[in-house]
């Protein structure tokens, strides 16, 4: 008795020494040996070895309190243990980059895990235009350590100095420190209102020096840069699903 075929060789398992590694595009292998690691809850598809789920809900007293007020929540499991942890959230292309000293302000719905040394909060976005939507949020990743999130397709990275930069906010993922945003009204004149609009009213508009992230679908309304008041607001959607 055999099985023929390159199935168990094309997909065995990748080895690496790194705290995060790609076994492909949308999954994330993590070797628990670096110690603990936050992950989104529910994205543990498969592990080897002795590892621990703890649901933490928003994330402590603190963001639970902060969530309350602000209609906004984002859950995320303590992972702890031993051995090999692999996550994927629902077949989503995973992005691996290594935070030393910096931070990042991501939309919740991509976040997907980060290294115990991270801390992470949900905090507001101070933008002239957010009043217009009811207050937009953001989860803020900082320090050292490795952060992973989700893209749906390839995402592209835009420098902002160069040139005026605006973003449509249910594909914006995530913004660099040094990275300023603002909310852009653009409704296309009377004519384009009468006739229903472009979709395109509300834009976020960034300035200062470093890189957005935007990726390749307007798919971020499932959890994405929201209102407090928990509303759709021309396209802007709920953030950080609680």
């Amino acid at each position: 008795m055999a099985i023929h075929g390159n199935l168990f060789t094309q997909f065995e398992e990748e080895s690496s020494t790194d705290q995060f590694s790609l076994q492909n595009k949308k999954l994330l292998k993590i070797l628990m040996g670096y110690g603990p690691v936050w992950a989104k809850a529910g994205s543990m598809v498969a592990y080897q070895g002795d590892i621990r789920f703890e649901n933490t809900g928003s994330g402590g007293l603190g963001k639970l309190l902060k969530s309350a007020a602000t209609g906004e929540g984002v859950k995320m499991m303590r992972c702890t243990g031993s051995g090999d942890l692999f996550v994927a959230d629902d077949a989503a292309e995973v992005q691996i980059m290594y935070l030393e000293n910096d931070m990042i302000s991501v939309n919740g719905q991509n976040v997907l895990a980060f290294s115990d040394s991270i801390q992470w909060d949900i905090h507001r976005l101070q933008a002239r235009g957010a009043a217009m939507t009811g207050g937009l949020y953001n989860v803020s990743l900082r320090g050292s350590g490795y952060v992973a999130i989700t893209t749906k397709g390839d995402p592209v990275a835009l420098d902002v100095a160069g040139a005026p930069t605006y973003g449509d906010a249910q594909a914006v993922v995530m913004w660099t420190a040094g990275v300023t945003m603002d909310i852009r009204v653009d409704s296309g004149g009377l004519k384009s209102m009468v006739r229903g609009g472009t979709g395109e009213m509300l834009q976020m508009a960034f300035g200062g020096q470093g890189r957005v992230l935007v990726q390749p679908a307007e798919s971020v309304t499932d959890g994405g840069h929201g209102s407090s008041s928990g509303r759709s607001s021309g396209g802007l959607g709920d953030l950080l699903g609680g």
